[in-house]
């Protein structure tokens, strides 16, 4: 028996320094899926793509961005929700399946976007602006409350689908400034975009992509939605200037599955914070209209739940139809 022991040991030896299931890897060792749970050629798969670059270019990591829309975000949203928590899988997460949509249907969802998540970073955060086809005689947020407040139901406007953050950048002005407005959806920003230009309908809230029918006179902007006024709008005020209080914005974080590892969380954190920070990636965001910002992952969970909170406030005025 001895002689087998001896015999052994070197074998033992050998299998300790072998890669496998023997000796742990460092993560990650093979390429991480991220998540788009909407259509190629939008601001959030933007987003995912200059991510991606950048992790490629800084410490060489395979970021492969996978689009997998429809149901207003939420089938993509569910499958990282149900996906093994080894960070191997992410979804880029946006206002609309992470917070809007989980106001609407409290625990009528496929997900819950609290307790389904790990969150990792907010990475960029993008204004909407309110513009107005030129027709429409008002060129200031006072100008069309008043108009709204005279022709209460009889103006029109445009949304890229229902409970779209379009559809509730409009909703919350309208409650914010006491005016009934009616609401006409559409499959999609570019459909909506193209009613408003056209005249069939008159007011459309949506994101910095809409500067050049701005700028060639197609539309009117007034105004911006976040908190501060827009660089790529420095011009034009915010609607919270006139109407104290209201803001809105596109916002987009990384989520990761509930259980995976507070270690995997960190190195996630680490680099992706690290390379969103580099100049040219913040330079990235600003030419696409958006601001660049890297927090915490307690900052992000505090995020989605304040903004969870506030569309329930919305929504739970029972004057938003949800279908």
């Amino acid at each position: 028996m001895h002689c087998v022991r001896i015999a052994l040991t070197p074998l033992l030896v050998c299998a300790a320094l072998l890669p496998g299931p023997v000796a742990s890897q460092a993560y990650p060792s093979k390429p991480i899926r991220l998540i788009v749970p909407f259509p190629p050629g939008g601001g959030t798969d933007l987003s995912a793509r200059i991510l991606s670059q950048a992790l490629a270019d800084g410490p060489g990591w395979q970021l492969v961005v996978e689009n997998r829309p429809g149901a207003t975000g939420r089938i993509g949203t569910e499958l990282v929700a149900k996906s093994p928590p080894d960070g191997y899988t992410l979804v880029l997460a946006t206002a609309g399946p992470n917070s809007i949509l989980p106001a609407a249907y409290p625990g009528k969802l496929p997900y819950d976007a609290i307790k389904d998540f790990a969150p990792v970073t907010l990475v960029d955060s993008a204004d909407y602006v309110m513009v107005v086809h030129p027709s429409l005689p008002v060129r200031t947020v006072k100008d069309m409350v008043a108009l709204a407040r005279s022709k209460p139901g009889q103006i029109a406007f445009a949304s890229a689908g229902n409970l779209s953050v379009g559809h509730m950048a409009a909703e919350l002005f309208k409650q914010s400034a006491g005016v009934d407005m009616t609401h006409v959806p559409y499959k999609g920003g570019g459909p909506a975009v193209v009613a408003t230009v056209s005249g069939e309908t008159s007011v459309y809230f949506g994101g910095t992509s809409i500067v050049q029918q701005s700028k060639a006179g197609k539309l009117r902007a007034i105004a911006v939605t976040g908190t501060k006024r827009s660089r790529v709008f420095p011009a034009l005020p915010t609607v919270g200037e006139t109407l104290r209080g209201y803001s809105i914005a596109q916002w987009v974080g990384v989520l990761a599955p509930a259980a995976t590892s507070k270690e995997i969380i960190s190195t996630l954190h680490g680099t992706i914070t690290k390379v969103l920070h580099s100049p040219k990636v913040t330079e990235q965001f600003t030419k696409a209209g958006s601001e660049r910002i890297g927090s915490t992952p307690e900052e992000l969970a505090a995020h989605i739940r304040t903004e969870i909170a506030k569309w329930q406030k919305v929504l739970g005025s029972g004057k938003v139809p949800l279908e």
